[in-house]
């Protein structure tokens, strides 16, 4: 295991926005009743209006505002290690390398925009951030962030994470957050399913919808979406940024880029700062966004504009989709049950530049055990899909003779997941 420096200068000043660099941009959001382009004064009943103003931000970067930047301090940058335990166990000429988002504050990844999205909502009046959670990391992460600007969150958790995860419930409750069961009976959309099955294990498609009923009829509450918008996945390029730079100290470029993806803000975070080199004709990296073959919506989702939750209000993005009644089985990877993916990813993935892959359960949590018994770190059940797809990798580069640089994303770590791991004994699906 070899760490690279973390320096302060590694850390970004500035997100990178990616729309500034597409040969050609991806289509516009429509307005869910009109089924025109989208306005910004559209979204401004849902969305704090700064937030807004980023999302439709076309600049190549976009500057870190002082007090975020103070508070990514606390944690940023977050470490890049050579897994050479994992190398030396596979027996591979493959160099392997993550970057390690499970130090941050909740240990994911998602605090990066949580804190963003916090800071302006509170720059903006707003009184509370109504959002979703699956696993409950972006939950966590948003109250946390909500703690420290000032702004309280109610956070619409996905039944089935809600009780196989206590642990992330009770940090949300810890920062302040209130937390719901979703479906619950305290909405409308939340009663439509509720009212099938009060034991409905439910979606983040229908959380998505009963997060944005409530800002939709809250008065002083707006809404905050963890992933999937252009915005949240300039947030996270923070940890590609850093990745440049400190893999400059190993004397290495990745020739494999690797993530899981859910709704794709990590996979973007860690490959977006490399992936504008291929689209400048200086590199010929490869991208690979890993799923569960549970709930595949870039491997075998239809691309196609389709609603971002399950009932309708919000506006209809151009994505690859399973459908918007989709509902996956209660998976321990509870970050990665939603229904499509970012309009970004689904747009690289059409140009070429981003390859799919899906997974079973096992093959994952096999792989996220042989990482903890090599490298020391129980990944969480999303970030393992990346986890297992680096072990594909460099033990194909194992018989082809090959030496590549793999990178990949360990975007959190699973220690409040750990049942997922006990049920099997450390190993295979629960």
């Amino acid at each position: 295991m070899r760490f690279a420096s973390r320096k302060d200068e590694y850390l970004p000043r500035a997100f990178y926005n990616i729309k500034a660099d597409l040969p050609a941009p991806p289509k516009p959001p429509l307005h869910p009743a009109t089924k025109e382009p989208l306005r910004p004064e559209d979204l401004e009943a849902i969305f704090p209006k700064s937030f807004i103003r980023q999302e439709g931000a076309t600049d190549r970067f976009v500057p870190v505002p002082g007090p975020v930047l103070e508070a990514y301090s606390v944690f940023r940058p977050t470490p890049l290690v050579e897994a050479t335990a994992l190398e030396k166990s596979l027996g591979t000429p493959a160099r392997i390398f993550y970057k390690y988002e499970g130090v941050g504050p909740v240990g994911s990844h998602k605090t990066n925009t949580a804190l963003m999205q916090a800071y302006l909502a509170a720059q903006d009046g707003v009184k509370t951030l109504a959002t979703e959670t699956g696993a409950g990391q972006w939950g966590s992460a948003l109250a946390y962030a909500g703690s420290r600007f000032g702004v309280e969150t109610r956070v619409f958790m996905v039944r089935s994470s809600f009780r196989q995860k206590p642990g992330r419930r009770i940090i949300m409750e810890l920062f302040g957050g209130s937390v719901l069961e979703s479906p619950g009976p305290t909405t409308d959309a939340g009663r439509r399913f509720f009212g099938q099955d009060p034991d409905h294990p439910g979606s983040l498609g229908i959380a998505i919808s009963e997060a944005v009923e409530a800002a939709l009829k809250g008065r002083g509450v707006k809404y905050a979406l963890g992933s999937v918008l252009d915005s949240v996945l300039m947030h996270q390029t923070v940890i590609g940024l850093e990745a440049e730079r400190q893999m400059e100290e190993f004397g290495v470029v990745p020739d494999t880029v690797i993530g899981c993806v859910g709704g794709g803000s990590n996979f973007a975070g860690l490959s977006f700062p490399f992936v504008r080199h291929k689209l400048a004709g200086g590199r010929e990296t490869r991208f690979i966004a890993v799923e569960p073959d549970a709930c595949p919506s870039l491997t075998r989702g239809e691309l196609r504009y389709d609603f971002g939750d399950s009932v309708g209000l919000t506006p209809l993005l151009f994505m690859h989709t399973l459908g918007m009644d989709f509902v996956p089985p209660p998976l321990h990877a509870g970050g990665l049950r939603y229904h499509g993916m970012a309009p970004l990813v689904s747009h690289l993935a059409s140009l070429g530049l981003v390859e799919a892959r899906a997974l079973d359960p096992r093959t994952v949590f096999d792989a996220a055990t042989l990482f903890m018994r090599t490298e020391g770190v129980l990944p969480a059940p999303e970030s393992s899909h990346a986890v297992a797809a680096a072990v594909d990798e460099a033990v194909r580069a194992k018989a082809e003779g090959r030496r590549p640089v793999i990178l990949f994303n360990l975007s959190g770590h699973g220690f409040l997941d750990i049942g997922a791991y006990a049920r099997n004994g450390g190993a295979g699906p629960a």
